[in-house]
């Protein structure tokens, strides 16, 4: 049986699964859950996802929410080499990189600078605060992308755990390029950036992100505080 992901295009947590799938050629059927619409609050999505997010994996009638656990779930049932198997170390390295960008990277990055500058559902409840927010996620986050860039990334390596891409990338990189929507310049960052550039060499990069460069088109006129040299 065909495994089903209940996804958006546009969704940050959708898009790492979305990348994975689409470069290890995984026999995946994608059902878009209209996010603009509301749909994920409908009855039947619900009944699949009560925390009425996305993605969500059926696999024959297993369920499994969460973009990270999805990701390891799919590379272990496909020995895909992306997440180590023979060697408990790099496996725990990469369970590693992934907990950190899902945490502290993406509660400050995702949820306290980008997401209150563009979705109205993360507005505080007074202009004061909601500022306040937004300056205490880009201070934190500038700490944050100054770790990856000059600790995990130390020495120019071409991907978060080594010479080879894992799972830790296709979610760290999905998270990371939210920055393309409040045009941040990560050019101070030269590791950073190199990281990004082999990550966006990927042949299924530009279709997978199609939703999210559509995303920062349209907003491109909108002022936003970002991570700038």
């Amino acid at each position: 049986m065909t495994m089903k992901l209940y996804m958006h295009p546009a969704s940050n947590a959708s898009r790492p699964v979305l990348l994975f799938c689409a470069e290890q050629k995984l026999d995946v059927q994608n059902q878009v859950v209209d996010l603009m619409k509301g749909e994920h609050y409908s009855d039947w999505y619900t009944a699949i996802n009560p925390n009425r997010q996305v993605p969500t994996l059926d696999d024959d009638g297993f369920i499994l929410t969460e973009s990270s656990a999805i990701l390891k779930y799919l590379a272990s049932k496909t020995n895909s080499p992306a997440y180590p198997t023979n060697d408990l170390k790099k496996r725990a390295h990469v369970d590693e990189m992934m907990d950190w960008f899902n945490t502290q990277f993406y509660r400050d990055f995702g949820y306290g600078l980008a997401y209150p500058q563009l979705f109205p559902h993360h507005k505080r409840p007074t202009d004061e605060i909601h500022e306040g927010v937004i300056n205490w996620g880009k201070e934190k986050a500038d700490i944050w992308f100054k770790i990856l860039d000059t600790h995990w990334l130390k020495g120019g390596k071409p991907y978060v755990c080594g010479d080879k891409i894992t799972i830790a990338d296709y979610l760290g990189a999905c998270f990371v390029t939210i920055g393309e929507i409040i045009r941040c310049d990560y050019s101070h960052l030269p590791n950073v950036s190199k990281w990004l550039n082999n990550m966006k060499s990927l042949p299924s990069w530009a279709k997978v992100n199609e939703a999210l460069y559509g995303f920062a088109g349209m907003v491109k006129d909108k002022p936003f505080k970002a991570i700038v040299p």
